[in-house]
């Protein structure tokens, strides 16, 4: 991106016109962010796997079956890790169907069809070599063992024993380090197939924990957490001092809710990550001794009609209105800066994040057999990882309201990167406003008359893209300003680069 001032800035204000707005950098202290909050996530879930990322046939894939044209766009996101294989898939996988020459095609219970298990473990690795990203398994704390959980380790990591061995004889003589574990997934939920009870879950992490870190004490292990304290106090007091991050979930819509509903849900994921780090040092895992990872998000849930209706069963086709591309507009755009930004705001504990899913249902991309379709979402995961700054320079916000009935936000949510000197600054405004302009006052712009910038719009709130039609994408402009005032455009997120 081109240079846009050249000299270092010591404060930095935003205000409106009546000057509500304001932004202000709040200490000398920088902290570095995990980039891990980028992260993605993929299911075993309709056309995620297959007919999505693994597409065997199709004159698009490479050599073994991957779609070239997701890998491509996944680089150009810098995605930095990857969690796999579910989600509620999970609960009912075993992973060593999955592996070696004989796949044994197996009925997915928590999805109800039928999975070919042709994309496996050892696809999964390779897979995530050719993106780029770590690894991070989720295992089966469902219907599966705490020894099925381990052998799982040993597999990956090993060339000893059982399954280290069957790994070599696989045809991968070394091991693949695997560093992120999770146990299970939102077991805490009666849609999960194994879901268990409070009393249960402490302890079953626990033994768990101990089995896979007998295989190896250099991974990194998460378990299910989710917003309930009593939930994570027993989680806590049974298995934290084994754990290095506690896992949590959130997703915040529907598919069909309006523009100015999504807003109103901005601001939840920030209180939620408040409570979860409130809960940790209340209990003796403060001041970073355990990380949060959300490694489940996005804006609206996935529609599957029927999920736990066990007596009635699903309604399987209707799973594919999950990819009708005017349901991405820049609500979800804009949701998902706001949710990068309250991770970047807590970096110091929220250390990974993985939105869900990363290709098709709620995707960043969707794919169809002649190509993919890059969302809206896309495009705001790619300004962040191509644009910001490593390090978050702390900030304090006052700003104007954006009201709906009863509830409120605020207008806009800011954050402030730089370099370890501070002489580059990048700076990302999000102007949820569906329909007004927010004007922006930089304290140290001095006379300057116009700014460039990055900036994600559309040509109403309600603007999406759609395959031969992408036309939602950054564009670099120039803002007007007035008495040092820039304004910012409407349902937008705009990146301002300052010195250097």
């Amino acid at each position: 991106m081109k240079k846009i001032v050249s000299f270092f800035i010591l404060s930095l204000i935003v205000v409106s016109i009546n000057a509500q707005n304001v932004v202000r950098i709040s200490g000398s202290d920088v902290k570095e962010y995990n980039p891990m909050i980028f992260g993605q996530f993929i299911e075993h879930h309709h056309r995620q796997i297959y007919g999505g990322l693994f597409d065997p046939g199709n004159p698009l894939s490479d050599e073994d079956g991957f779609r070239k044209d997701v890998l491509e766009a996944l680089k150009e996101i810098k995605v930095p890790i990857v969690r796999w294989p579910g989600g509620c898939f999970v609960s009912s996988y075993h992973w060593f169907d999955g592996v070696g020459p004989n796949r044994i095609s197996v009925f997915d219970k928590s999805w109800q069809v039928e999975d070919p298990n042709t994309f496996g473990t050892d696809e999964y690795i390779k897979w995530c070599r050719k993106v780029g990203c770590e690894p991070y398994i989720c295992t089966n704390a469902g219907t599966g063992s705490m020894e099925e959980m381990s052998d799982w380790v040993e597999y990956c990591n090993l060339n000893v024993g059982k399954w280290g061995k069957q790994r070599i004889a696989n045809g991968y003589p070394e091991p693949y380090n695997v560093k992120y574990w999770s146990v299970g997934n939102e077991n805490y939920g009666n849609w999960e197939l194994g879901a268990k009870t409070i009393q249960e879950w402490g302890p079953f992490v626990r033994e768990s924990s101990k089995l896979m870190r007998s295989v190896s004490n250099k991974i990194k292990l998460l378990a299910a957490a989710n917003f309930d304290p009593n939930w994570n106090i027993s989680l806590l007091n049974n298995a934290g001092y084994l754990l290095d991050y506690i896992s949590v979930h959130g997703y915040y819509g529907k598919g069909n809710d309006p523009y100015i509903v999504s807003m109103m849900a901005t601001e939840i994921p920030e209180h939620q990550i408040q409570d979860v780090i409130s809960l940790l040092n209340s209990n003796g895992y403060g001041n970073g001794k355990m990380k949060i990872a959300f490694d489940e998000w996005n804006l609206r849930y996935w529609y599957h009609p029927g999920h736990a209706d066990y007596r009635n069963g699903f309604d399987i086709p209707a799973r594919d209105s999950n990819d009708i591309s005017r349901t991405y507009t820049m609500a979800d755009a804009i949701f998902t800066a706001c949710f990068l930004n309250s991770c970047i705001r807590h970096c110091d504990i929220v250390d990974m994040a993985c939105f869900s899913p990363v290709v098709n249902t709620r995707g960043a991309i969707c794919t169809s057999k002649d190509g993919i379709l890059r969302r809206t979402t896309f495009y705001t995961f790619k300004m962040y990882t191509n644009i910001l700054e490593k390090y978050y320079v702390p900030t304090t916000v006052q700003s104007d309201k954006l009201i709906h009935n009863s509830k409120s936000v605020s207008l806009i949510d800011v954050i402030l990167t730089s370099n370890i000197d501070k002489s580059h600054l990048v700076y990302s405004v999000v102007n949820k406003d569906p329909e007004n302009d927010a004007v922006v006052e930089l304290v140290d712009l001095g006379t300057a008359k116009k700014v460039k910038a990055i900036t994600l719009r559309g040509r109403c709130a309600t603007d999406y893209n759609d395959f031969g039609d992408e036309h939602v994408v950054p564009e670099e402009v120039t803002l007007n300003v007035k008495d040092g005032r820039a304004t910012i455009p409407a349902h937008s997120v705009t990146f301002i680069e300052i010195g250097k």
